[in-house]
């Protein structure tokens, strides 16, 4: 697969007034818009960890990256504020470069968040790759991403402050999994909305394949990329099933080619033509978000996964089941009295 210097731009459409809940991954959303509703708890959090300054973090970018401006990377300011608008982003987050050989961007501060790409970035990504990455992070601070992570960091130096308790231990490290989960699932969210700010499918599979070969793109196949997915999620028996959930216990990103068939589905699902055709939630009816009604949309999601899965556990799971479905049909049907 070879890279052309050049692609033609496409009109792209600005998605006026939408709500960040149009990117969010339903388990994602369910959570957030539980958070949102608890008035105070972003108030809380703040008192109770006390660990993350961003003002002393702001600093520290401030005084040792470089800030992204119309003087400042000129060209990757232009592709920040054309993501924005795409975006409708009323108020953009200040955009930092520093100087980093890793493949990584962050999105950083509760109050008011900034955003940090790595120089390794700049240089791999083509125009429209990087338009993706940029709004990949500016869905993360629409959402409010950054309130669940400073927790996960709070309840990680807390696990270590009580390991000498072995259940209040237990039950932190739970909460830490199930953040772990949520952190995964929110990067989800992030790459449906660098998609919808690039409005190009190809775009946000070939930052996936960069990212996963640290940008040899030229050597790799889509398709092949693509089958990688599907034999991960697929192949194996049931000692790889195990292994595949001790991977993910402690990863925050999902791994690369799950990202990029994750968010196949969502396109072949139909969801994306149906934002950008002007299908989505609005911002101003955000505050009228059904937390039930997200809890049973983020409970459907993960009933649908297990349900399409094709790894072997979940496989002798749904099988075990429906056997036990039969049973439970055989019994009733022959200890069960008649009515009348």
């Amino acid at each position: 697969m070879t890279e052309n210097a050049e692609r033609p731009t496409r009109p792209r459409v600005t998605l006026t007034d939408i709500s960040s809940r149009a990117w969010e991954h339903p388990a994602d959303r369910g959570a957030l818009v539980a958070l949102r509703q608890l008035k105070g708890f972003d108030y809380v959090l703040r008192k109770l960890s006390g660990l993350v300054n961003e003002r002393a973090f702001r600093l520290q970018f401030l005084g040792s990256a470089i800030r992204v401006d119309e003087r400042q990377f000129p060209r990757v300011h232009t592709l920040y504020t054309e993501a924005g608008t795409t975006l409708d982003v009323r108020e953009l987050p200040e955009l930092y470069v520093t100087n980093s050989p890793l493949w990584n961007a962050v999105t950083i501060g509760m109050d008011k968040p900034f955003i940090v790409v790595n120089s390794a970035l700049i240089k791999g990504l083509d125009e429209e790759e990087l338009r993706f990455v940029l709004a990949h992070e500016l869905g993360h601070a629409q959402s409010g991403h950054a309130l669940y992570q400073t927790l996960l960091l709070w309840l990680m130096r807390l696990t270590g402050a009580v390991n000498w308790m072995p259940i209040g231990a237990l039950g932190i490290r739970a909460i830490i999994a199930a953040l772990h989960e949520w952190s995964r699932k929110a990067e989800l969210s992030g790459d449906r909305a660098g998609l919808l700010a690039v409005q190009d499918p190809a775009v946000a599979l070939r930052v996936q394949m960069k990212l996963a070969s640290g940008g040899q793109l030229e050597e790799l196949d889509t398709t092949a990329f693509l089958a990688q997915g599907t034999e991960y999620e697929s192949s194996g028996d049931l000692r790889d099933s195990v292994l595949k959930l001790l991977l993910l216990e402690a990863q925050t990103h999902p791994l690369a080619v799950i990202r990029a068939h994750e968010l196949r589905r969502w396109v072949d699902e139909g969801e994306y033509t149906a934002i950008v055709s002007g299908n989505y939630p609005k911002r101003q009816d955000d505050k009228n978000a059904s937390m039930s009604q997200e809890a049973k949309n983020a409970a459907k999601s993960y009933s649908d996964a297990f349900n399409r899965s094709q790894d072997p556990l979940m496989k002798l799971v749904r099988d075990l089941n429906e056997g036990l479905g039969g049973v439970k049909d055989w019994v009733s049907s022959k200890f069960t009295p008649p009515r009348g």
